[in-house]
């Protein structure tokens, strides 16, 4: 934070007026600036671009944004796909037919904190969005029940979540300690 005053007042009043009044080394300036940026700043830059990201989606808000991130930040290496995605989230698809009768219910496991962050913006959205309120329309007219119409919102905002947290997946991660 003090490399970034200096850098804004530099030209203005010269690095070492800038030093000495703040009490700081020059030296220790010159050498922070030629230094290359450590692994944790790379990636706090990286997650809060995503973070960003993840917030502007409608009906994300904080709580939501930051629960989805916390279980994309704990399983990154475990999730490879959007599929995977789904299941861990707890929204991915498991057939429950009986005789003539065709349909699906989530599936009961997964991390429960996400599931219920992906329950929150579909609600939002149900009230909301228009696009997800003309949905929700089309499905009760194809005669399906509100929990159904859910469940198919909540798997579709997982897919677009999981393409929302590609920079995560793609970001260059530290090695192990142990190596």
């Amino acid at each position: 934070m003090i490399v970034q005053f200096i850098d804004a007042h530099r030209e203005e009043h010269g690095v070492e007026p800038i030093c000495e009044e703040l009490q700081v080394a020059p030296s220790t300036y010159y050498a922070h600036r030629t230094r290359p940026p450590s692994a944790r700043s790379v990636t706090d830059a990286a997650t809060t671009a995503v973070i960003e990201q993840v917030h502007a989606a409608f009906g994300i808000g904080p709580d939501t944004a930051s629960e989805l991130l916390i279980v994309a930040g704990d399983n990154i290496d475990r999730v490879r796909s959007e599929p995977a995605w789904a299941r861990l989230c707890g929204v991915a698809p498991v057939p429950a037919s009986s005789g003539l009768t065709t349909r699906h219910r989530l599936n009961r496991g997964g991390h429960r904190q996400a599931n219920a962050a992906l329950y929150r913006a579909v609600i939002v959205r149900m009230q909301h969005h228009e696009p997800t309120r003309a949905y929700v329309a089309r499905r009760t007219l194809q005669g399906k029940t509100k929990a159904e119409i859910i469940r198919c919102l909540k798997r579709l905002l997982a897919r677009e979540t999981w393409a929302l947290l590609r920079p995560l997946r793609t970001a260059p991660r530290r090695a192990s300690a142990a190596s």
